[in-house]
């Protein structure tokens, strides 16, 4: 069926101390931190948003991080986003084992799948990250992020979510979402959308005895997909009522979203591709000041007062 889903918008985390989540992002897998926000369910909580020189969605991976709020550690298994896959160019995992390992991050070879390899690689707050190398990625790099080009991440290339019935998470996926099973192998379904390049697809990972995850420190929070307009949005809002429990739609300032579960259990979002990053500030400042939503500027001093200070 044809669907008015493009492909993957973000990936957003919860994780644990700022600084080392900047650290990770921008100077190990060399992203761009292209906004620097609060979380708009918890304002003195930051939410920094990573990507590509503008943030186009599909290259956005987002995080929470949460130090010294209580939030405990969470549980990684059923229900959940257990790998978040980013594309770099085939020929370069040699490059990233170095780049990885001198910054003292652990790193593993993956067994490969669908003709294509991998690495991963544990980021300080516990989540997993892999690298997959493939020779389809057109997508441009962040140019300025301190890695050469030919070996540069180009954006999201998939997630692997957990569910212990994919054949319902599958079904979901297709009749509702417009995804198409694309690829199998044993234990693992990988669905797309739009195509099934880098940025397309979800892999469905069968963990029929895995305990349910509980979302904490060091877990995914959500995925989101992107849609082109508020229209299709709304109307795929219209079409997921009595299947699945959808909020309203959120105006989260750079994008609009709506969220609901699938059969298996993952959250899913689904957001607007506009207005995108450089609404509030020029492109050559993304990410460089605290930006605030208007209904909270007028707690900008208290606000700034409570997170903490972070460099990059």
């Amino acid at each position: 069926m044809s669907s008015p889903i493009l492909g993957l918008h973000h990936v957003t985390a919860t994780v644990d101390d700022a600084q080392a989540d900047v650290d990770f992002s921008v100077d190990a897998l060399g992203l761009r931190l292209v906004k620097k926000t609060v979380n708009f369910d918890n304002h003195f909580v930051y939410h920094f948003y990573y990507g590509d020189e503008v943030g186009h969605p599909g290259t956005i991976w987002t995080t929470f991080p949460y130090k010294g709020r209580g939030v405990p550690v969470g549980t990684k298994g059923a229900g959940q986003i257990t790998v978040t896959s980013f594309s770099v160019p085939t020929g370069s995992l040699d490059t990233w084992k170095q780049r990885l390992r001198e910054r003292g991050y652990t790193v593993t070879d993956a067994a490969p799948r669908f003709g294509e390899e991998s690495i991963l690689v544990t980021d300080p707050s516990g989540l997993v990250v892999e690298l997959i190398g493939n020779d389809t990625d057109t997508r441009a790099p962040w140019a300025s992020g301190g890695i050469d080009e030919t070996a540069a991440v180009r954006g999201l290339h998939s997630v692997s979510l957990e569910v212990r019935d994919p054949k319902r998470t599958v079904h979901f996926m297709r009749e509702m979402l417009g995804f198409e099973v694309v690829n199998e192998m044993e234990g693992r379904i990988r669905v797309a959308v739009n195509g099934d390049g880098p940025g397309k697809s979800m892999d469905i990972v069968h963990a029929a005895d895995a305990d349910w995850a509980k979302n904490g420190l060091g877990t995914v929070h959500h995925v989101a997909m992107a849609i082109g307009s508020e229209d299709d949005q709304l109307a795929i809002r219209e079409d997921l009522l009595g299947h699945a429990r959808v909020t309203e739609v959120r105006d989260r300032q750079y994008f609009k979203s709506i969220y609901f579960r699938e059969p298996g259990g993952v959250l899913f979002e689904i957001a607007t591709t506009k207005p995108g990053f450089p609404v509030d500030e020029p492109v050559p400042d993304l990410g460089r000041s605290l930006k605030l939503p208007p209904w909270e500027e007028p707690h900008r001093a208290t606000i700034e007062a409570q997170l903490p200070n972070v460099h990059y």
